[in-house]
């Protein structure tokens, strides 16, 4: 109406009648004690106070605008929080995926959370207070949904000088009488879990002599000598030791590592997430 100065025209802007804006016009002017036009039977002026009301009438429309964008983006996985946990060695399909989602949704915030056990993970997500896990397992639990986003191989760590150092493969019965260091028993670690299930296989209990509570750590035990342990190729290939020589093991197929969330979980930006994982981190072809 400001613009107008004509109630019939700003009325067809508006695209409503002309008796209800005028009724509107007149209700305010009454709510503020104030009079925001004259009038006349030829013209429709501005007074002082209406036209000190024109700025912050458009802030506020403004800002509803902007409101309205922002609900919409929201509503669509535009915007909002995701958080996600990952073992130190999934570094590089995180920041693969990360890349993707800050180029091509900018107000998504992606909060990163770096945990060395996958049952922390896994607990996180079931609290609420992660959205997202990386993890290596061999089950979940009820109400965690997952897909598969890469496939490693096992590898036994030995120190440069052991007298297998420089097989292309070992057999697991072949380190029988070895010490192992590994991540605690109760961090839930599958690899340490697979350790015990492929020695009884192979007929020894293995001696774990130590544990550690990272790869970074165990692979620095093994470079002293104090013992082997088993790990992933991920490992072999990000955590750089001169003392230290990875040997694939012979008897273990790829190992799973997983995208998890929680089932149902409704968030928008979630959603959008992991409809970019999947071009970020595709399944593996079998």
């Amino acid at each position: 109406m400001a613009e107008e100065l004509h109630f019939g025209r700003a009325a067809q802007r508006l695209h409503v009648a002309q008796p209800p804006l005028s009724r509107t016009i007149k209700q305010l002017e009454k709510e503020l004690g104030i009079t925001l036009f004259e009038r006349s039977t030829r013209s429709v002026q501005l007074t002082e106070a209406g036209q000190a009301l024109i700025e912050p009438a458009r802030a506020i429309l403004d800002a509803v605008r902007l409101a309205e964008m922002a609900v919409t983006a929201a509503g669509r996985g535009r915007t909002g929080r995701v958080r996600i946990g990952f073992a130190g060695t999934s570094h590089h399909l995180v920041g693969r995926w990360a890349k993707l989602v800050r180029r091509t949704h900018p107000g998504i915030e992606f909060v990163l959370t770096s945990s060395a056990y996958a049952s922390e993970v896994l607990n996180r997500l079931s609290e609420g207070t992660l959205d997202i896990g990386i993890v290596r397992m061999l089950f979940f639990p009820p109400g965690i949904a997952s897909r598969v986003i890469a496939r490693e191989n096992l590898v036994v760590a030995l120190p440069r000088e052991h007298r297998l150092a420089g097989q292309a493969a070992v057999q697991l019965a072949d380190l029988a009488g070895e010490g192992w260091v590994m991540l605690p028993s109760e961090s839930g670690s599958m690899l340490r879990e697979l350790l015990l299930r492929l020695a009884c296989d192979a007929g020894f209990t293995p001696r774990i002599v130590q544990s550690a509570p990272d790869s970074l750590s165990l692979v620095a035990l093994v470079s002293a000598g104090v013992g082997c342990t088993l790990t992933v190729s991920s490992v072999a290939r990000h955590v750089v030791n001169p003392e230290v020589v990875f040997v694939p093991l012979a008897e273990q197929g790829p190992i799973d590592v997983c995208l998890v969330w929680r089932e149902g979980d409704t968030s928008a930006a979630l959603a959008e997430v992991l409809r970019l994982s999947e071009e970020a981190l595709p399944t593996p072809i079998e």
